[in-house]
Formats: structure tokens, sequence, C-alpha cells
């Protein structure tokens, strides 16, 4: 069952309080107001789909809150999606929270652009992040990216190193841009490593709406047809989806490499953690904490903000010990992401 938000702004109740906040003038004036006169109330953050216990993407939002949270000393809050949700009612959410007085306020996923685009007009003084999308260029929003090919290339090289069949697989949750990036960088490092080896790569879906982020069903499915065709490390970028190819991964005793979060520690997938090689990690909480900070210290992040290898903002976790422990490996991943740092190696991104 999905989480109720801790706003109680959900489905057709968000298009009401829309209408409501419009009728009670909720224009940039209110913002002038909100911004100039009282203090702020701290960082809120609204889910992508998938929502809070993803173990992935959203929860590393959640924890740039709680270390906001425990920063600042004030108390935040995150707001859940509905299902099947329009820009108006992301729009209306985040309308909402300026309202209220959270500053910053960031939407977690690229599919916020258009609502970020037009809560910032209306709230002027009000800073907003989006995570994941670079479109929105105003004088109030930071755009928070990553290099998320980089990592992924740095899995293709582990995925390439660890193979014992020659095979290994790519899960993508949503056939966009962005999931791109993640199989791009991916192959590249895979055919650097070991030419001999074959990748099999799937899309769940072409849109988000259809379920590719939030199916853990059909990460299974896909992960199992992948181990079918002789895959023995299977690497998906597909959020909550991802736990089901995980969970294949593990009934069939192949390697997983998970995404976003270190999904090795996540406690929901601890019976599995046996088959999590690694993970390619973007540090969303970090860019998440940082522009909370930014606006604490009256010097609020805007424009595009980029991750990468160099800032250690994507990387591989290293918890497992058989992945920490090899030394062939390690050695393998140092040269790599050495030669991506000084550009002899550049990455493709699609």
């Amino acid at each position: 069952m999905r989480r109720v938000s801790r706003i109680a702004l959900a489905g057709t109740a968000t298009v009401a309080l829309a209408a409501s906040l419009a009728a009670c003038g909720g224009t940039s004036t209110d913002a002038s107001k909100q911004s100039g006169g009282g203090k702020s109330k701290g960082l809120a953050i609204s889910y992508d789909v998938g929502g809070r216990g993803d173990q992935s993407f959203n929860d590393a939002a959640y924890e740039g809150l709680k270390q906001s949270e425990k920063a600042f000393g004030y108390k935040g809050t995150d707001v859940e999606p509905s299902d099947g949700e329009s820009d108006a009612d992301k729009t209306a959410r985040l309308v909402a929270l300026a309202k209220q007085g959270y500053n910053p306020i960031v939407g977690i996923g690229y599919s916020y652009a258009p609502a970020v685009k037009a809560a910032a007009a209306k709230y002027p003084k009000t800073t907003f992040g989006i995570v994941d999308d670079s479109t929105v260029q105003a004088k109030n929003v930071a755009d928070l990216v990553f290099s998320e090919q980089e990592a992924s290339y740095l899995a293709g090289v582990t995925a390439a190193k660890t193979t014992k069949s020659n095979v290994v697989g790519f899960v993508g949750g949503v056939d966009v841009p962005l999931i791109h990036k993640f199989q791009a960088g991916f192959e590249q490092g895979v055919k650097d490593t070991n030419k001999k080896a074959k990748v099999v790569s799937q899309f769940l879906t072409e849109t988000a709406d259809e379920g590719g982020f939030s199916s853990p069903d059909k990460g299974k499915t896909a992960a199992d047809g992948q181990i079918d065709k002789g895959a023995d490390v299977v690497y998906h970028a597909a959020g909550l989806s991802g736990q089901g190819v995980i969970q294949a991964a593990a009934d069939n005793k192949v390697w997983a490499i998970g995404v976003d979060s270190d999904q090795y520690r996540q406690g929901a997938l601890a019976k599995y953690k046996k088959y999590i090689l690694t993970s390619a990690t973007k540090d969303v909480a970090k860019a998440v904490y940082n522009l909370a900070k930014s606006v604490q210290d009256g010097k609020p992040e805007t424009g595009v903000i980029t991750g990468d290898l160099k800032s250690g903002e994507v990387a591989l976790a290293g918890s497992n010990p058989e992945f920490a422990d090899n030394a062939d490996l390690q050695k393998a991943l140092k040269t790599a992401q050495e030669k991506i740092a000084s550009g002899e190696i550049k990455v493709n991104s699609k």
C-alpha cells in the first residue's frame, strides 16, 4: 500500500488544493511575505514514482532530508507521489509547500521539470531544486544532475571482470535519455574491459506511467529472461523495479549490481545481499543536503550542479567484501577511474 503524504496531498485532493490556493491568492506576493517575514520551515522533498522505501533513488533523497534536519535543527517534510498524477498535481504540491514556508523545495526526478518551472515562477523568493534534470533555467532553481555514465562505466568494468559466461545484463526502468546514460556507460565499460563479453539490454517500459520504475515483478521477469540467456551479472537502473532484478539474481545464484544507493546495505534487501556485488551510487543525499545548507547559509545554489567521479558524487559501493577484497578488480577499477578523471577515457552518455 502506498504511504499517505505527511501533508495529505494526493490525487484529486491535490487538484482541489491547487484551486483553493488560487482562490486564497497563492501568488508571488505570498512568497515575498513568506521569505521576508517568518523563518523558513526548512527543506521539503517531493518523491518520484516508487516513493520512499524504494531502497534506491528516493531513499537517498530522504537521507539528505534527515541530514539536513539533524544539522539545522528543523523539521522538514517529505511528500509521496500519487498514482497517475499530472503535472498540475505536482505543481499544486510544490506550490502548497512553498505557501507553507518550506525552503528549499526539491522535486525528486526529471518528471518534476514542468512543476518546478511553474512553482519557481510563482514563488521567486523560494529556492527550488530538481534532481536529474537540467532543463529548468531560473534564478531560484538548482538543477541537481549527475554523471551516471561514469559510475556505470565502472559497473561495466566490474561485470566484465566478474562474468564467467561472457554474458551480462542491463535492465533499465524506462526508455528515456536519463537511463540511456546508465546503459551507455555500462556497455562501454564492459566492451573496453572484455571484448568477448556480450551485453543483453532491456527497458521495462516506454513511459514511467507504465510502471517501469515501480514494478518489481517487471524487473524480475526481465532479469530472469537475461539469466536464461546466460547472463551471470545483471546491472539495473530501474528504481523500485530493481528489487525484482536483485531477487532474480539471488534466486539464480548470479551477481546483481545495484544502483543509486548502496543496495548491499539496504535492510529490505538483506536476504539478497550475498548476491549484490556492488552498486553504482550517486550521492543524491549530498546534493539535497548541500542545497539545504546553501539556503541556510543565505547563499542559495542555483543553475546546473553536476556530481561526478571527480567530486566523489558518483562511485561504486565497496560494502561487499567479495568486491572490495578482489585485488585484480580493484586495480582495474582504479586505472579506469584515473583515466576517466584525466579525460583519457571519454564515457558515452547515450
